[in-house]
């Protein structure tokens, strides 16, 4: 049936065999890269106990993040992400390298990680209470209209 069809209108088949294509092309896995880490040609110019904060960005560049708490490290991160489809993104690999400062500022350590050494942390939802209780914002803005004081507009 469709080996008539396909002769007698050659367009079919070409509408046929882009469909193909474009079912096949969907299949695909489309990667990304996402981050930047110094390579080891770059790591190697870094001397521990004598580089600084300033050198190290002037040698290797400004980093992905710092230390959040303390800033006694610069973190540069680097992703590969694979995206197939209609399927959920998956980490192909993630490369870390650490640079630790001493309170001086000078490299105290260089470090390097895969996603094999990672670890998943789990981030805790950290909810804060507020002073308004169950009232409507009617409520609350009819309830402020008894504090309003007109004399401490004139002043």
């Amino acid at each position: 049936m469709f080996t008539k069809l396909f002769r007698q209108y050659p367009v079919a088949r070409i509408a046929a065999l882009c469909l193909a294509m474009g079912v096949l092309s969907a299949c695909q896995a489309v990667y990304r890269n996402h981050g930047h880490i110094p390579t080891p040609e770059e790591l190697a110019l870094v001397k521990v106990g004598v580089d600084t904060r300033d050198s190290i960005g002037e040698t290797i560049g400004a980093p992905s993040s710092s230390g959040v708490l303390n800033d006694n490290g610069y973190y540069y991160v680097a992703s590969r992400i694979r995206h197939r489809g209609a399927m959920r993104p998956t980490v192909v690999s993630r490369s870390l390298v650490a640079i630790s400062f001493d309170q001086r500022g000078v490299v105290r350590n260089v470090e390097r990680f895969g996603l094999e050494q990672g670890r998943m942390v789990v981030l805790e939802r950290a909810v804060t209470s507020s002073s308004v209780e169950d009232k409507t914002f009617l409520r609350q803005l009819l309830g402020n209209l008894g504090n309003f004081n007109p004399g401490a507009l004139a002043n």
